[in-house]
């Protein structure tokens, strides 16, 4: 991050995306006259305060969900003393009704939490379906997560949803960890599987954000838009079709990534 450009601090980026914003707004309103004018104002101001009301409900979940994960652990562990399972994270392979039996009597349940860790596992290789109509689709459909996929080539071009607008050009750096960025830094093009809160520090220096799983509003989304860099998101298979330090090209207006160079 110390190495990035000038132009990548949030601050700059900030400033410039309001210039932008506040000329854009008024050059519409310019084009508006009477009614229509004043039904633009408030729906500018509602997409405002919804989004802003859409993003503190998140963290006031995301709080309480903390908090209760934290003393979930805590029964786990007291759980553990008397003959519970090793691994504290078991105890969310329960159900609310069983919680209170589990707590009176740990050993009870050794056999059904293997099972349930067990078929937890068998599901962890597994890529459920991105959407579905109806009924989900049977387990045994489903792909493997380290099934062989095909590297994309150079001239391919790879679609997504376009998240921030712009177009950037940058090595790939493929990252599945946020705790392991792999020497990411300026240049280069940030490629993720999906993101949260814990991956933003890593969006500061690259130039573009390409990701496997998103949304308009999503992490990646937001993020990008707050910092003024390119994103596509949606883009399925990304981390494991792009080679590594291969170099592309990322529009966000038209919501693709061109392979330039492999």
């Amino acid at each position: 991050m110390r190495a990035a450009d000038a132009s990548h601090e949030p601050k700059v980026q900030h400033d410039r995306l309001e210039r932008e914003r506040l000329a854009a707004t008024a050059d519409a309103r310019s084009r508006l006259k009477g009614p229509v004018r004043m039904q633009f104002g408030l729906a500018l101001r509602s997409a405002q305060l919804f989004s802003q009301g859409r993003e503190r409900s998140k963290t006031t979940v995301i709080r309480g969900t903390h908090g209760a994960r934290l003393r979930l652990l805590e029964l786990a562990s007291r759980c553990r003393e008397r003959g519970g399972p090793a691994e504290l994270r078991d105890i969310t392979l329960l159900t609310m009704d069983e919680l209170n039996d589990y707590v009176a009597d740990p050993p009870s349940f050794a056999g059904e939490l293997a099972s349930r860790r067990a078929r937890m596992d068998q599901l962890a290789v597994l890529v459920p379906p991105f959407c579905f109509e109806r009924l989900q689709p049977p387990v045994e459909t489903w792909a493997r997560r380290d099934a062989d996929v095909a590297n994309v080539t150079a001239g391919t071009t790879l679609t997504g949803i376009a998240g921030c607008p712009g177009v950037a050009k940058g090595r790939a750096r493929i990252v599945l960890d946020p705790l392991d960025p792999r020497g990411i830094g300026p240049g280069e093009v940030l490629v993720a599987p999906i993101t949260d809160p814990s991956w933003t520090p890593l969006f500061v220096p690259a130039e573009a954000v390409v990701v496997d799983v998103g949304a308009q509003m999503s992490h990646a989304v937001i993020v990008s838009r707050e910092l003024g860099i390119p994103a596509v998101v949606s883009v399925t298979g990304a981390t494991r079709s792009i080679p590594d330090g291969a170099l592309i090209e990322v529009d966000g207006d038209k919501g693709e990534v061109r392979i330039l160079e492999v």
